[in-house]
């Protein structure tokens, strides 16, 4: 496949983002918005370290750095150093979003600041990530996925739900935060278009993870006083798990009576699908569990394709599960260009994860690969003479 659509305009044509940020919250964020047609700077140095660890044949250019920094161009700069930092400052001055996670005393000690830079720049929308909210005790402590983790309360929900206190084995928080960051800088976008002025986002990993996770978990006590617990009831039950089948693992969840019938009667189970446990129109919370067993029982009769037809023939939510190693080779994965093989020019032929919105009249598009460290320094600091300053 060409790696690159270098004729598409997204619905971000125009919109150019610096992106001042490291490791995954800040450059997803803004690799998004490229995908959707921004032009995005990364100033950047080498040491970043999403370009830090293992690599096939090219210093920097890890997995990681790969799905995090496309459509974006790379600029070189040590913003210790005088002169790059006033580089820094024009190319910001020709922006209309500069995204960041630098901690604020180090953003003060370069004059980086919302309020350094509004006075040159009124019109630019600047959005700040960090740990936690610039205004509470915990302002200038170092935050990570785990931590953000385990002060949103997600640890607590692994710990009552699994009887280990474990972290999800994904970078839930950067990735949260990331979304919450582009939403937020859309609407700051929509904002400035309507009066001219710009603004200043303050996007707390830990507060945005915290109203995510809270969305179903307060459960009983949104109300004063608690009606009961917090804790999703589906979500906490010991039978909320994927089922073995005859040939892989599935995602089964019958989620009302007929579900059940008829699920236990294409297991060949006419007696489970005569239970009164199912013969009413709802199930009653207690039963959940040791319905939830069944079907874990009944799971390995079926193989998981065989599962998908009956289900899709009854209206059952299934899927099946996908395997990470073989997701290339997932029809759905495939058909829908989620992870197709593209040609990058430094590291050859790698997977390179699709876009997953899909737009009628302004799609987005893979306009160009993560580029090397530095790679578009002199490309973007001639434009400097004469692209003009916005806002």
């Amino acid at each position: 496949m060409d790696a690159t659509n270098e004729s598409a305009a997204g619905p971000l044509d125009g919109v150019r983002v610096i992106d001042l940020s490291t490791v995954v919250m800040g450059p997803y964020a803004a690799q998004i918005m490229g995908d959707l047609g921004a032009d995005v700077i990364k100033i950047e140095s080498p040491s970043d370290t999403v370009r830090a660890g293992r690599y096939r044949t090219t210093p920097g250019m890890t997995p990681l750095n790969l799905n995090v920094n496309r459509n974006k161009r790379s600029v070189s700069l040590n913003l210790k150093d005088d002169a790059d930092r006033e580089r820094a400052l024009a190319l910001i001055g020709t922006a209309d979003v500069l995204i960041t996670n630098m901690r604020p005393g180090a953003l003060a000690r370069l004059g980086l600041t919302y309020a350094d830079l509004a006075e040159r720049s009124p019109g630019l929308v600047y959005a700040h990530a960090q740990g936690f909210r610039s205004d509470s005790d915990r302002a200038g402590h170092a935050a990570y996925d785990e931590t953000v983790q385990a002060s949103s309360g997600l640890v607590d929900v692994a710990q009552r739900a699994l009887g280990r206190p474990v972290y999800l084995p994904t970078i839930i928080g950067d990735k949260v935060a990331a979304l919450t960051i582009v939403y937020s800088v859309l609407a700051a976008l929509v904002h400035r278009d309507r009066t001219g002025r710009g603004q200043h986002i303050e996007v707390p990993m830990t507060d945005t993870l915290i109203a995510f996770n809270l969305v179903e978990h307060l459960a009983g006590h949104v109300y004063e006083p608690p009606v009961g617990s917090t804790g999703f009831p589906l979500s906490m039950k010991r039978g909320h798990r994927a089922v073995p089948t005859a040939d892989g693992l599935a995602c089964i969840v019958p989620y009302h009576a007929q579900n059940f019938r008829d699920f236990f009667a294409a297991a060949g189970r006419g007696d489970l699908a005569e239970d009164p446990r199912v013969a009413g129109p709802a199930i009653d919370d207690a039963d959940v569990d040791p319905l939830m067993e069944l079907v874990a029982q009944c799971a390995p009769t079926l193989t998981t394709q065989e599962w998908e037809e009956v289900c899709a023939k009854h209206s059952i939510p299934m899927a099946p599960v996908l395997e990470l190693d073989r997701a290339a080779d997932d029809p759905y994965v495939r058909d829908g260009h989620l992870l197709d093989l593209v040609e990058h020019p430094s590291e050859g032929p790698i997977r390179s994860v699709g876009i997953p919105v899909r737009f009628s009249a302004t799609p987005g598009s893979v306009r160009r690969l993560a580029p090397l460290p530095g790679q578009h320094t002199d490309e973007v600091l001639d434009e400097l003479a004469t692209a003009p300053r916005r806002h």
